[in-house]
């Protein structure tokens, strides 16, 4: 495939990071703090949407697996969902309800568009994603265009970061909501004309909703994959939440550090997936994947021990390589074992694969809270003071060091038991590549 096509299909990943960082970073403050919505509505609201978010990543899937066109199964939902994911982003900053007494239908209009918005995410994202497996089946191929989407995505980021408080700060929340918007729809409508995919898979008779829903729950690489990668996910979102508490009490900083010590991982990470990806090609996607791990739980050791902003800056640039490693690796992972359900199922079932990984995946979030509330609660913290006692500092180095490091030790252990590895791996592709030949499947230039 042309590289100018691979790079249209990855600059998807700019929409998809940048509308979720800035929705998740600003959501709250914006309602909250700047429109004065209730705090216990806020949080019923986000309650909501956080049930809808879970359910809606397998139902889509399932949806998106079974859906016959003549344009295919993905593109029809990325074509009609990428204008109205910039519609109802914008419409989430521009509330017409923001008067004193108007608070029931503000929670209201609050609820139903980021739901909306979540929605049109899940269908635009999750197809646009499924598409990645089917459009590039060598290992070689996924290697490069992951890092370039994940490249992409670690650009989306910084700028769903930092481009929000430069925009509404001149031009108002609306503004900013539009703008954004604008982008994100024109960035999934740069990948639409990217992408593509072969007709034969949706000609084939799809399994029924339980035996499709059975059969992947009974699969043990997908089993052993996602639950490894929940852990890796638990790792990470402590790592970013607990951060700020870190760079406040422990490092006894303002702010804006807490910036620049993200900020660097990402940087690192960036160029860091082009290192990943020889490192794949040499060793196997599974190997590096152990090194990846192996190279992230290393560089979260110092975070046990520094007392100081220089060593928290080195330790940060080496576990954005673990970082990049890690984004490098794992829809490579799950493209394989996507393969391997073809070669038992008859049919390419990546729609539901994603979609249950995202599912399982937002179990991190429940740790997450699960960890810092404990500590939090139990460790002494008190927010009207700036000097925490030494018992929940100690609790702070467990939940950025120790208890990253322990999921990632048991991720490791995890890996070892994935299957889809040499001898098998090779055997599973060839049996993949037969199959498409009888489907009659040809790879597009």
């Amino acid at each position: 495939m042309k590289l100018s096509c691979k790079l249209a299909y990855s600059f998807g990943a700019i929409a998809t990071a940048l509308s979720y960082q800035a929705f998740a970073t600003y959501i709250i403050f914006y309602y909250v703090d700047t429109i004065k919505l209730t705090p216990y509505l806020a949080a019923l609201g986000m309650l909501i949407y956080a049930i809808w978010n879970a359910i809606n990543d397998p139902i889509a899937g399932y949806v998106s697996d079974h859906t016959h066109s003549r344009w295919g199964r993905r593109l029809p939902y990325i074509a009609v969902g990428a204008i109205p994911l910039g519609l109802f982003f914008y419409l989430i900053w521009c509330p017409p309800f923001t008067e004193y007494s108007q608070v029931f239908p503000l929670f209201l209009y609050f609820t139903a568009t980021i739901c909306l918005f979540d929605g049109f995410y899940t269908i635009t994202v999750l197809n646009w994603s499924s598409l990645f497996p089917e459009m590039f089946p060598s290992l070689a191929e996924r290697s490069q265009v992951n890092a370039l989407r994940q490249m992409f995505a670690m650009i989306g980021l910084c700028l769903g970061l930092v481009l929000p408080p430069l925009i509404f700060s001149l031009f108002g929340w609306g503004t900013m909501g539009l703008i954004l918007g604008a982008v994100i729809a024109a960035a999934f409508l740069v990948a639409l004309w990217g992408s593509h995919e072969h007709l034969e898979f949706s000609r084939e008779k799809q399994l029924t909703l339980w035996p499709s829903f059975k059969a992947s729950l009974q699969n043990r690489s997908f089993l052993t994959f996602a639950l490894a990668n929940l852990l890796v996910q638990y790792a990470f979102t402590l790592l970013l939440a607990t951060t700020p508490f870190f760079v406040k009490y422990v490092l006894r900083l303002n702010a804006e550090f807490t910036a620049l010590v993200l900020g660097a991982a990402f940087l690192v990470a960036i160029p860091m997936l082009f290192v990943w990806e020889p490192v794949v090609m040499k060793v196997g996607a599974k190997k590096a994947y152990l090194a990846a791990i192996a190279c992230l739980a290393s560089a979260l050791l110092p975070l046990a021990i520094v007392q100081n902003f220089g060593a928290t800056l080195l330790t940060a640039l080496f576990i954005g390589v673990g970082i990049a490693g890690w984004l490098l690796l794992s829809d490579v992972l799950l493209a394989d074992v996507i393969d391997e359900d073809e070669t038992r199922t008859g049919t390419r079932r990546e729609g539901l694969y994603f979609g249950l990984n995202s599912f399982i995946s937002r179990l991190a979030i429940v740790l997450e809270a699960l960890s810092i509330g404990y500590v939090f609660t139990n460790r002494g913290y008190n927010p009207y003071v700036y000097t925490q006692p030494t018992d929940f500092l100690s609790g702070l180095r467990w939940l950025i060091a120790w208890l990253p490091i322990l999921a990632l030790g048991l991720t490791f252990i995890l890996l070892l038991f994935y299957p889809l590895f040499g001898q098998r791996l090779l055997d599973m592709e060839s049996r993949v590549a037969k199959i498409h030949d009888k489907k009659g499947v040809t790879e597009h230039g």
